[in-house]
């Protein structure tokens, strides 16, 4: 399952890559390891002939580069950030990625802009706004996105529908498809006490373009227990159970491993990604 592209981007394979990060970018230079594929934080990247820029420009001479997005805050009421709009737009023409997604979050207000991404209130009314939102980026793109589900640690007493519901309404309505964050929807589940396989049986097949998988850590607070998607550790068990479900009813899609804080080497990372290319292959050896 892969993202049609124009012009002379390399499609995102149905394959496990990893996020490529500062510390790890001489190692792809240099090294060339067998990574399927890599994905790049968008706003890194912005300032036009940088060596951030130029680095990127030779890594994505051989491997196939996704662009995702962490700060356009696209479910805010603040009006579009039309500068930084503008900043993706010319990336996204520079680098032709294979994939470009946002997140479903807001995380700016009055012109302040918070250092997390922060949930909507899954109304009618979001969802409208949110969903014109993702069609403004797509039309100034010229090319469809995905979005992301993200974490949280609270809801909304205003929200009238369940989490999956909104994701995938945003998405039909807007016309992106959706990047599934299989960590996110277990943290979530755990936070608030709904069963994470109805999430993954609720989503549509043919809206799912991307995966994430990620690791998370178990906070205490006021006496309860809350998981935090931190990016800082292996992806635990019950979210590989999670996600060979997400593939039995998906199929191989692309699938991206997240790690943002504490990074270990990139051999790490890979041994990752070659264990979600496993489930991968398993479920290709039952189909056949």
């Amino acid at each position: 399952m892969t993202q049609s592209v124009a012009g002379d981007a390399r499609p995102i394979p149905a394959i496990a890559g990893i996020g490529l990060r500062g510390p790890h970018q001489a190692h792809f230079l240099n090294d060339k390891p067998a990574a399927g594929w890599l994905e790049a934080h968008s706003e890194n990247y912005f300032a036009e002939d940088g060596i951030a820029l130029a680095t990127l420009e030779r890594i994505r001479a051989d491997y196939p580069v996704s662009l995702h997005g962490v700060g356009l805050s696209i479910g805010s009421v603040d009006p579009l950030d039309t500068g930084h709009l503008t900043r993706l737009a010319r990336l996204v023409e520079r680098i032709e990625p294979g994939l470009v997604s946002e997140h479903l979050s807001w995380g700016a207000v009055d012109g302040r802009h918070l250092n997390d991404l922060l949930p909507l209130p899954y109304t009618g009314e979001a969802l409208a706004h949110v969903a014109g939102r993702i069609e403004q980026v797509q039309d100034r793109l010229g090319r469809q996105i995905l979005i992301e589900n993200v974490s949280s640690y609270l809801e909304f007493t205003s929200s009238t529908m369940p989490e999956w519901e909104f994701l995938v309404e945003t998405a039909t309505r807007s016309g992106a498809k959706i990047l599934l964050d299989v960590n996110n929807i277990y943290v979530n589940s755990q936070n608030h006490g709904f069963t994470a396989s109805d999430y993954i049986e609720s989503i549509p097949v043919e809206l799912v373009g991307e995966i994430h998988l990620a690791g998370h850590t178990v906070q205490q607070y006021d006496g309860h227990e809350i998981l935090v998607d931190t990016h800082n550790a292996l992806v635990c068990d019950a979210v590989w159970t999670l996600y060979a479900a997400a593939i039995a009813r998906f199929g191989p899609t692309p699938t991206l491993i997240e790690w943002d804080s504490e990074l270990p080497p990139v051999e790490t990372l890979l041994a990752e990604a070659a264990r979600a290319q496993r489930t991968m292959d398993s479920y290709g050896e039952r189909a056949a």
